[in-house]
């Protein structure tokens, strides 16, 4: 491991004109409260060369109907719900936030990027979905409640469905793995 930034952090920011609520899939034992992303003495992972790092987001857009949302909803009293202009008016669907120092720095840089909320409406790459089928599958394994009503073979034809270009042979291994416990399930509820 070759490191190139060190104490990295991500911070998601949803616009809540385009988000009605979200949930990180993964991840949760890493979550940090919003006043330590820019607190240089709070540790965070590195990050070396050539690593990728995947974060997904379970999105229900503003205006969609959710038993999630159930509640959401009851007017406060304390507080007020109506949107700022610039939610109202940036286009944009999120901000991403990305924190970190050299590697032997001491202080913090900030990164950050918008993505425009058109990009909602984009075709989702091999990579996207077949992150998003081994996430399932993994909700799967551990009995998450928010796998929802999905199924192993869910997982498995979404994975299989986005193998794409697999030159070293790791998602074909995937949906192999995925398809034998599968039937393994099955062995066991019959």
């Amino acid at each position: 491991l070759q490191t190139i930034a060190k104490d990295v952090k991500i911070q998601v920011e949803f616009n809540p004109a385009h988000v009605a609520a979200y949930r990180l899939v993964g991840y949760e034992t890493r979550v940090l409260a919003a006043e330590d992303f820019a607190d240089d003495k709070k540790d965070a992972g590195e990050l070396g060369a050539g690593h990728t790092v995947t974060a997904l987001y379970e999105i229900i857009p503003r205006g969609a109907k959710s038993p999630e949302l159930e509640g959401l909803d009851i007017p406060l009293k304390y507080q007020e719900q109506d949107l700022s202009d610039a939610a109202h008016d940036s286009g944009e669907l999120l901000t991403v936030k990305l924190r970190y120092k050299q590697p032997d720095g001491d202080v913090s840089e900030l990164l950050s990027q918008t993505v425009d909320a058109a990009a909602q409406h984009g075709l989702a790459t091999d990579a996207f979905r077949f992150s998003a089928a081994v996430a399932l599958f993994g909700m799967l394994l551990r009995d998450s409640t928010a796998s929802g009503e999905a199924t192993i073979d869910d997982a498995v034809d979404l994975a299989r469905g986005a193998i794409g270009s697999d030159e070293a042979g790791y998602r074909r291994a995937f949906v192999d793995m995925a398809e034998i416990c599968g039937k393994l399930a099955a062995t066991e509820l019959n």
